[in-house]
């Protein structure tokens, strides 16, 4: 299957990546609808139509018919994990995860190819060895009660996945998105908002500093939605990664000279914790260790235009 005239659906595609996603697939001729709690609208990229993310509504005949789903809807992770926020996390990633298994199951004509957000922190915290989809170790969590922040967001990972291969749509391909911090140009995006950080001359080592950061440039995430497209024998979880990794120390020094900021002060873990609190967010974030590469991609042929950190930092500050 290729994307040539298809018919994409992006349920919770607003944000960064879904702009990215829109943007891409028109240009390649595709219609584009994009599953929003916003206005429905109708711009040069895409249409959006309005949802709830929980519930069955006419936005579902949009996904009869559709060749491809890429459904990027949950709330942000962002936050402090207080138990309000914690539910609401769940909520938004199982409910719309469920509700579009209904939506493709009781379509005449399902998509061919449904993919799900998911994310890389699923497995251990990985400073001696890198975790590819065959050998990585998954944190052993207790399903439902995650015992710290860290169980936390892998329980997170545990249930979303679960959702998304509970679903009866065995006419649908489905592939989870294990997906780290991707980086590209423009607004709402992770890059700027390290950028800020890094020429406020606050980019320097974060907690220990060898901590494992795994990346991705928003051009290698299209084409590997693409390849993936492309290549009907991918399906179940793949991590969508760069295939290098680097400690946070290293990470941010090429941060710094990508961005030209020549001074960057280094952050204790204990003066992480008290910057999140403020901030309203969690250290578990920054430290965690993620060590993850795309066994299954690479295996697959897939070949990265941005394999390396300092290379993507600088391809990127160039767009801006």
């Amino acid at each position: 299957m290729t994307v040539g005239s298809q018919k994409i659906v992006i349920p919770g595609g607003s944000g960064f990546i879904g702009s990215h996603l829109a943007r891409h697939f028109s240009a390649r001729g595709a219609e584009v609808v994009i599953l929003s709690r916003g206005e429905e609208k109708t711009d040069d990229n895409s249409r959006t139509v309005w949802w709830d993310g929980a519930n069955l509504d006419t936005w579902a005949e949009e996904l009869d018919g559709a060749d491809v789903v890429i459904n990027l809807a949950g709330r942000t992770v962002n936050c402090r994990y207080g138990k309000r926020n914690r539910q609401q996390i769940y909520d938004s990633r199982e409910f719309s995860t469920q509700v579009i298994g209904e939506a493709i199951a009781q379509a005449r004509r399902p998509p061919g190819v449904w993919f799900n957000a998911s994310s890389a922190t699923v497995y251990r915290h990985a400073l001696d060895r890198p975790m590819d989809e065959a050998t990585g170790e998954v944190d052993k969590v207790e399903p439902g009660k995650p015992r710290d922040k860290w169980e936390f967001s892998v329980d997170v990972v545990n249930r979303w996945e679960a959702a998304l291969f509970a679903a009866a749509t065995p006419a649908t391909r489905r592939i989870a998105m294990r997906l780290p911090m991707v980086f590209g140009p423009g607004r709402g995006g992770v890059y700027e908002a390290f950028r800020n950080i890094a020429r406020l001359g606050l980019g320097g080592t974060q907690g220990p500093g060898n901590q494992y950061v795994s990346w991705l440039h928003v051009d290698d995430l299209l084409r590997i939605i693409n390849w993936c497209i492309e290549h009907e024998t991918l399906e179940g979880a793949i991590n969508m990664c760069a295939p290098n990794p680097m400690p946070n120390r290293e990470f941010l020094k090429a941060l710094r000279a990508a961005c030209g900021a020549k001074l960057g002060l280094p952050a204790a873990s204990w003066m992480l914790e008290i910057g999140a609190f403020f901030m309203r967010t969690e250290t578990e974030l920054l430290l965690k260790s993620r060590r993850v590469v795309p066994g299954t991609l690479l295996e697959s042929g897939f070949e990265f235009n941005h394999p390396t950190w300092p290379e993507a930092a600088q391809a990127i500050e160039a767009k801006r």
